[in-house]
């Protein structure tokens, strides 16, 4: 079960503002991983569930986050269906995110008071996902859905929907700046975060300067907001 409350988990994502996402199918990689992305000030971290398998890599970096890392509330990515949902919470999965939005995925969640976090692209799509009890709406992928501008469109008329974009949020200022300006809670980022090079090359330490630069620059962001 779920060592975090749901209010807890949501919370957190708004405060740190980011939910770094990956996958690798190597276990002492994935540990790695998970530690420099706490290390670097992350606190909410998602494995998405792409690989044969997927469920056993998360289980050790649970185990690991536990023993060594107590205050990482790690969730599960990659979702499109209750079943699977319900292994990864049995596990200990702290939130669900997941391309699309899973009638029935949502109301598992909901009745356990885990965040559910689906793929939305369109107005209609994010009120569903609010009807069936989802707090931060993921919209997925965030580019092509329609960029920040899609975020001011939605909150415009729904100012008090809550959106995470995954896909299309890249790790410099300007992109950051233009979603958070836009509205967003918080955002989801992956393979611009956690590099191909940086797995590659083992280069933790890396990773945890630049999720430490993140963190910083969205707290500047949000700095210049509040004046």
């Amino acid at each position: 079960m779920a060592r975090f409350n749901r209010l807890t988990t949501l919370n957190k994502m708004i405060e740190i503002g980011i939910v770094p996402v990956f996958y690798t199918p190597d276990v002492d990689t994935a540990k790695n991983i998970a530690s420099a992305l706490f290390e670097g000030g992350a606190r909410c971290i998602e494995m998405t569930n792409r690989g044969d398998m997927a469920i056993d890599v998360f289980k050790e970096i649970e185990k690991h986050l536990i023993k060594n890392y107590p205050g990482a509330i790690l969730g599960v990515g990659s979702i499109v269906d209750a079943s699977t949902a319900a292994s990864y919470i049995s596990y200990g999965a702290n939130f669900v995110v997941g391309p699309v939005f899973d009638l029935n995925t949502a109301l598992l969640c909901n009745s356990r008071k885990i965040p559910y976090m689906p793929g939305c692209g369109s107005a209609t799509e994010i009120y569903m996902a609010e009807t069936y009890g989802v707090e931060i709406c993921k919209i997925f992928p965030g580019a092509q859905v329609g960029g920040p501008e899609f975020v001011k469109a939605v909150k415009g008329p729904c100012p008090w929907t809550s959106i995470m974009p995954t896909g299309g949020v890249n790790t410099t200022y300007e992109s950051l700046s233009a979603w958070f300006k836009a509205g967003v809670s918080c955002v989801g980022i992956g393979s611009n975060l956690i590099t191909k090079e940086i797995i590659k090359n083992k280069d933790y330490d890396l990773l945890i300067k630049n999720v430490k630069s993140l963190i910083e620059m969205i707290q500047n962001i949000r700095a210049e907001l509040e004046k």
